[in-house]
C-alpha cells in the first residue's frame, strides 16, 4: 500500500469491519480522482495479465466504468464511442499482428 493509501472497492472497510478488522479509510480528493482511478486500472491490468483470472477481469471492467463515469460519461455514450471506433478501425477478433510499416 502506498503511503496515501490504495484505493479499493467501496465496501472493502465494511468487509473487514465484519471480519472483526479496522481499518482507516479518506476518499479521493474530486480533482485527483482520474488519476486515482487510472493508477487502479494499471494495477488490475497487471494482476489480470499475470493470473490470467477472469476475476481479475471483472475488476478491470470495474474501474473501466468507474473511469467513465468520472469523466462525465454514460456507458451508452462510451459503447456509441466503442462501436464507431470499431466500424472504422475493426475490432481485435482476427488476432492481426502487425509485423512492419513502410512509406512508398
Amino acid at each position: 500500500m502506498t503511503e496515501d493509501g490504495k484505493l479499493v472497492r467501496d465496501r472493502i472497510p465494511e468487509i473487514i469491519a465484519a471480519h472483526g478488522g479496522r481499518c482507516e479509510i479518506t476518499h479521493v480528493e474530486p480533482g485527483r480522482r482520474q488519476l486515482r482511478l487510472t493508477d487502479k486500472l494499471a494495477e488490475e491490468c497487471a494482476e489480470f495479465r499475470e493470473s490470467g483470472e477472469i476475476e481479475e477481469l471483472v475488476d478491470v471492467v470495474e474501474v473501466v466504468h468507474a473511469l467513465i463515469a468520472a469523466y462525465g460519461l454514460t456507458w451508452e455514450v462510451f459503447e456509441a464511442m466503442r462501436l464507431a471506433k470499431r466500424e472504422a478501425r475493426g475490432g481485435f477478433d482476427g488476432g492481426v499482428i502487425l509485423i512492419s510499416t513502410s512509406r512508398h
